[in-house]
């Protein structure tokens, strides 16, 4: 047999493949968001914002208040109901919570209707990369109340975004908000009549529901976790690197830079969750800098990534250091997928929706 003596090259996706892909011309792009991007003029390259973390603080709020705006916008347009569903009843209750600054904090409490008997409790951090977005918006309500419906209660935390019309609230605002939620639903397990806590988010979501976690372990108050599920989860801060260091630490930010969202609108949100840029590595606020100690004996975490997302590798890099530290967690990564579709684009991808649903049920039925 002649030998071989060219090298193999590996091959290459989205951006890194062609620099003018967009995703409506990316093959890998699940035909149900394709057609749901193109109804809503998203199937292009997101085009970047009209500021920079370098722009006045007063224009840089201004342009986050815009974007928040949009996304409610588009949650409350995408369709969500699939052909001939019949919804069960759930319960529903506000409470609120004081946290550590004096502020009031909404936890929106759902439980399956006419079920009795200790359940499984999720307490559900939503995405927006901790600055925008409501927690009881048209999809978190869905998601939160489909989650109830297979037998557990979900308390979804209404934390204080790095972004209100009332101000900003840095970094550890949310975060001291949700320390506080969960604090409340172990301190009310009897109350509430759960079991088992989960704590479970996506984007924005993730990095505090991972943040919760890794603080909880430094207080000493583990016993309030069971255990974590965290989707595509937005927990670098890197999203103004330089392309270089992208493509040497998590190459998906180029990959797939702009599809859906893009990397100069994280980097907006970025500055003003961490104005300063002092906690650029802290793990509470960005957990990609968490290290083997700071992970070690942490429970049991699952750690989802959708393939067209420019998050995918941190959140692979996240899954791989608590695989180190022996952390019992299991990853997956959903083909197809852009940054979160399979929770917020409920009719576009309704397998998804349904397996990720059936899916962090099963992981609170094996804690």
């Amino acid at each position: 047999m002649a030998e071989m003596t060219h090298e193999s090259t590996a091959r290459q996706e989205g951006r890194l493949a062609d620099p003018d892909v967009e995703l409506r011309t990316d093959p890998r792009l699940h035909p149900g968001l394709r057609a749901t991007f193109a109804a809503f003029q998203l199937d292009g390259h997101a085009a970047p914002p009209p500021v920079d973390r370098t722009s006045p603080p007063e224009a840089i709020a201004e342009m986050v208040g815009a974007s928040h705006a949009a996304f409610e916008g588009l949650y409350a347009a995408l369709p969500s109901d699939w052909p001939d569903e019949v919804r069960a009843d759930v319960d529903y209750r506000r409470e609120t919570v004081t946290g550590v600054d004096g502020n009031e904090i909404p936890l929106h409490v759902f439980r399956p209707a006419g079920v009795e008997g200790p359940l499984p409790c999720l307490v559900y951090i939503h995405g927006g990369g901790m600055t925008i977005l409501e927690a009881h918006n048209v999809v978190h309500r869905r998601w939160s109340e489909d989650l109830a419906l297979t037998g557990m209660v979900v308390v979804t935390v209404g934390f204080r975004n790095a972004w209100t019309e009332q101000g900003t609230n840095p970094f550890p605002a949310g975060l001291d908000d949700c320390s506080s939620a969960l604090d409340w639903v172990h301190a009310h397990r009897a109350d509430l009549g759960i079991t088992r806590i989960v704590l479970q988010g996506e984007s924005g979501g993730a990095n505090l529901v991972l943040a919760t976690v890794l603080k909880a372990k430094r207080e000493e108050r583990l016993d309030r976790v069971d255990g974590v599920y965290a989707m595509v989860p937005y927990i670098s801060g890197g999203y103004g690197w330089s392309r270089e260091r992208k493509l040497r630490e998590l190459p998906s930010m180029v990959e797939n830079d702009g599809h859906y969202i893009n990397c100069q609108m994280m980097d907006t949100l970025v500055a003003l969750y961490d104005p300063t840029g002092e906690h650029a590595e802290n793990p509470l606020a960005w957990p990609y800098f968490a290290t083997e100690d700071d992970v070690t004996g942490l429970p049991p975490h699952v750690i989802t990534v959708n393939e067209l997302d420019p998050l995918r590798d941190e959140g692979i890099a996240y899954f791989r250091l608590l695989q180190r530290a022996g952390v019992p967690v299991v990853g997956r990564v959903n083909l197809g997928l852009t940054h979160a579709a399979d929770m917020s684009f409920r009719a576009a991808v309704p397998e998804a929706y349904k397996a990720a649903v059936r899916d962090i049920r099963g992981f609170a039925d094996t804690l």
